[in-house]
């Protein structure tokens, strides 16, 4: 037997590997706080030379926003940079995190606490995952996961 069909389809380009994450996604999430719903939209920009990812958290009695743009930095690399409401800032580079799933696309970023990274991979229901973990001596450490439905 031959390998498993993909479930997502990578664009042309190097931005291409983001194709599969163009449009709106939504997730129901539980914390130890509350239940909040996290709205992730994606869309080419600037004549499709770049990635605009619009996030919003909304957290009751506290939202929460990120706004990253997605490109190609002067190395030639696939590259983002972060913003968010809480007026911190990241920025990364694509990362091979084919040990979360073979088809994830991830990046990486120094971060203040040390190397972390994130990424989404396709769900068997349509929908898709996305992961944030942080390194540590033993590995990888994940902290977040959500389950995304497209809207």
């Amino acid at each position: 037997m031959g390998e498993p069909k993909g479930l997502w389809k990578k664009g042309r380009g190097k931005l291409g590997v983001l194709d599969p994450l163009l449009g709106e996604w939504q997730a129901e999430v539980d914390s130890p706080q509350s239940r909040f719903r996290c709205v992730r939209k994606f869309s080419r920009i600037l004549g499709g030379k770049y990635v605009l990812l619009e996030a919003r958290w909304e957290v009751p009695g506290n939202p929460y926003e990120e706004h990253a743009v997605y490109g190609i930095d002067d190395s030639g690399r696939v590259h983002f940079w972060s913003f968010t409401s809480d007026g911190k800032r990241s920025e990364g580079q694509l990362a091979n995190v084919s040990d979360i799933h073979p088809e994830a696309v991830g990046f990486e970023a120094q971060m203040p606490a040390g190397l972390a990274r994130m990424a989404y991979w396709p769900a068997e229901d349509g929908g898709m995952y996305w992961v944030v973990e942080s390194k540590g001596k033993k590995g990888w450490n994940r902290f977040v996961q959500h389950h995304y439905r497209r809207l």
